[in-house]
This record gives C-alpha cells, sequence and structure tokens, in this order.
C-alpha cells in the first residue's frame, strides 16, 4: 500500500487540505462569501428603498397632476362664467342703450310735432289776423271807421279804470 501512487496522491491531498485548514482559507473563504451575500443584501436593501422613494415621488406628482387639473379646471370654470356674466352684462347695457336712444328719437319726435303745431297755429293766427285786418279796413273805411275808432276809445277808458 505504501507503493501504490494512490496512496501517495491521498496522503498528498490531505496534507494539502491540511495546509490549507491551517492557514485559515476556509474562513477566508467563508468571510469572502458573507461579505459578498452582505454587499448583496445592501445592493438590495438601497434597491427596495430606492424603489419606494420613486413610487412616493410617482403618487407625489400624480396628486400634483390633479391638483393642477383641478386648478385649470376652476380657472375655466370662472372664465366661462365671467365670460357669460359679460355677455348678459353686454346685452342688458346694449338693450339700456337702445331703450334711451328710442326714447330719446320719442322726445325729439314729440318736439318736432309740438313745435309744428305750434308754427301752425302761429300760421293760423297770423292768417286769422291778416284776414281780420283786411276785413276791419275794408268795414272801416269813412265815417263807420271813425265811428269804431271812438267806441274803441271809449271802451277802453272804461275798462282801464
Amino acid at each position: 500500500m505504501l507503493r501504490t501512487a494512490e496512496f501517495w496522491v491521498l496522503v498528498s491531498f490531505a496534507i494539502f487540505i491540511g495546509g490549507l485548514v491551517y492557514m485559515g482559507v476556509p474562513a477566508m473563504i467563508t468571510k469572502m462569501l458573507d461579505d459578498r451575500a452582505e454587499a448583496i443584501r445592501r445592493e438590495l436593501d438601497e434597491a427596495r428603498r430606492l424603489r419606494e422613494e420613486a413610487q412616493a415621488l410617482l403618487a407625489e406628482y400624480h396628486q400634483k397632476r390633479r391638483q393642477a387639473d383641478k386648478e385649470a379646471q376652476g380657472i375655466l370654470d370662472a372664465a366661462r362664467a365671467e365670460a357669460e356674466a359679460l355677455k348678459v352684462q353686454s346685452a342688458k347695457a346694449l338693450q339700456e342703450m337702445l331703450e334711451r336712444r328710442s326714447k330719446a328719437a320719442e322726445e325729439k319726435i314729440a318736439r318736432a310735432e309740438a313745435q309744428a303745431l305750434s308754427d301752425v297755429r302761429a300760421a293760423a293766427v297770423e292768417a286769422a289776423t291778416s284776414a281780420a285786418e283786411k276785413v276791419l279796413r275794408a268795414r272801416a273805411q269813412g265815417d263807420a271807421g271813425s265811428t269804431l275808432v271812438d267806441q274803441a276809445i271809449r271802451d277802453l277808458k272804461g275798462r282801464l279804470n
């Protein structure tokens, strides 16, 4: 058995393994594997933390977008309401302006009618006065005219006293 190669390979393998154990190689390998496992665990924890932060940021941005949408809708609603109020106000102002102009036109027409009526009366009075003057001149010629003037003077004295 001391002469077989397998025996010497076994002995040298055992010495090699013993040397490795004596030098602490298994502990170093274990430590390296533990360190690597710890590094992977830290990376996984960091990745999990980053993922949670990203989800929180995403939720925050969604909330901000919804809030911005609500603000935009509020602005649009306010603009529509203001436009409607302006439309109603403009229509009311136009109606009032038309009523004022219509009333002013009616008053102008009424004044024109009154002026025309006054002009017609003045023309009628002037025509009547002129006709009366012609009639009185025709009748008042001669003795009859003197008698009428004398009687008018006497009547005037009686009216003035």
